[in-house]
């Protein structure tokens, strides 16, 4: 385990954290869902929001619910699409 060190500015000590994160060009951006999840635990839930942050699993996290919400919308829309074509079907 390193040891962690600091910097000062004024009368206070701050950690040098810094997360290694990938390269912009590498991680795809995320959806609309991923960016809502993001915002709802910054707003109201700030310490689950942080822990996610500095153990650096919030982006896998907003991933994971952007790709299953957009795959839930997608079942939703083809079974949706489904029932219409049946009932034009019946109803002609």
């Amino acid at each position: 385990m390193e040891a962690i060190t600091y910097y000062r500015r004024g009368d206070y000590l701050f950690p040098n954290i810094i997360l290694s994160e990938p390269p912009p060009e590498t991680v795809p951006p995320l959806g609309v869902y991923g960016l809502k999840r993001q915002k709802y635990l910054k707003e109201h839930r700030p310490i689950l929001y942080s822990k996610l942050l500095l153990s650096e699993r919030l982006y896998p996290h907003l991933r994971e619910t952007d790709e299953a919400a957009a795959h839930r919308l997608a079942v939703i829309t083809d079974r949706y699409q489904a029932e219409e074509i049946i009932n034009e079907l019946i109803y002609e």
